[in-house]
């Protein structure tokens, strides 16, 4: 048996050369294949009634990845998204095993004739100015972990980073300016892929955070906890939701919302719509590769909906219009063709 007909072997390939080297993935976008074979490989092996370590690239039929898919869905409850979650990843190795190893390609073919399953759209939350208001109002300033969660909810808000991006934030990432009134202070933020962008920070964000960084050095990481350790998202997403429940009652509506981190970014990118910033502009911002995922923002907009929807006046004539039947020119004219 050749060692390319053993699956461990492409697996060890296709996360280590393939997902980090070739394509330069997130942490966290290799963690979610990672998790997929660790879900997908013992329950192939039970199916095929063999040990991990020898399981063959053929024993992942259509039938066993189909079987697989399914168990996802009935007995660990997951739901359509995740399902094609793991589904797009086992299409990916099966299309890099295909590439690199020709006696594989009719089995690559079969297991991407898999198809995802189709799932409805969700529409994206974002808070209102009042909500979002209320939320930066939450936090505590008396004490120093309220100054904090102030400072991090305003630069959530600021740059519309995503949770894991605000955790890897180091204060050399800060380049605060000089002299404000003429210069800009911006933070280079690292997102998804490794991906650098820049964003400029309003004087109030650099304001708390010029505070919050004061006598440190500049490796350290901005925002950290209690113990002197950096935040984690999970810290951050936890934080969020504990301001969000406290302005519930004011707020009725933030239930629905669901408000994390995510929420913030959303309600970054509608804000910036709202005040007119070109949408293109709002993609370099948020970091989004395709101006596609950008234009949704514009799609749940309520607001501009509603001024558009006041622009379109309907007339009211209360003069009868005259029906086509009651016009006896066009009549004679239709009866003489």
């Amino acid at each position: 048996m050749k060692n390319t007909d053993y699956l461990s072997s492409w697996i060890k390939r296709f996360l280590l050369e393939y997902l980090i080297s070739t394509r330069n993935l997130s942490k966290n976008t290799q963690h979610s294949y990672r998790d997929t074979f660790r879900l997908m490989l013992p329950f192939a092996a039970n199916k095929v009634k063999k040990s991990i370590e020898i399981l063959l690239v053929n024993d992942i039929s259509n039938d066993v990845v189909k079987a697989f898919l399914l168990d996802l869905e009935t007995k660990r409850h997951c739901s359509l998204s995740t399902r094609n979650q793991r589904l797009a990843a086992i299409h990916a190795l099966a299309k890099f095993i295909g590439l690199n190893s020709p006696e594989h390609v009719e089995w690559c073919r079969q297991i991407q004739m898999i198809p995802f399953k189709k799932v409805a759209p969700t529409l994206i939350t974002y808070l209102e100015k009042a909500e979002m208001d209320a939320l930066l109002k939450a936090p505590n300033l008396a004490t120093d972990q309220g100054k904090r969660d102030y400072a991090l909810l305003l630069f959530l808000y600021n740059t519309g980073a995503r949770a894991d991006e605000a955790a890897q934030l180091t204060i050399g990432d800060l380049d605060m300016a000089y002299v404000p009134k003429r210069d800009f202070s911006i933070v280079t933020i690292r997102g998804k892929g490794n991906k650098l962008r820049r964003c400029p920070l309003w004087q109030q964000t650099v304001t708390e955070l010029k505070e919050l960084v004061l006598g440190r050095e500049s490796s350290e990481h901005v925002f950290l906890n209690r113990c002197r350790d950096p935040l984690t998202r999970f810290g951050i997403h936890t934080l969020v939701k504990r301001y969000a429940k406290k302005i519930m009652s004011e707020f009725p509506s933030i239930e629905k919302k669901h408000v994390s981190p995510h929420t913030i970014r959303h309600t970054t990118a509608t804000h910036l719509l709202r005040s007119g910033v070109d949408i293109n502009t709002i993609r370099a911002w948020l970091g989004h590769v395709s101006i596609n995922t950008t234009n949704i923002y514009a799609e749940v907009d309520l607001e501009m909906k509603a001024k558009a929807l006041a622009c379109c006046k309907v007339i009211d004539d209360d003069k009868p219009t005259k029906k086509w039947k009651d016009d006896k020119e066009i009549m004679e004219f239709l009866n003489a063709l």
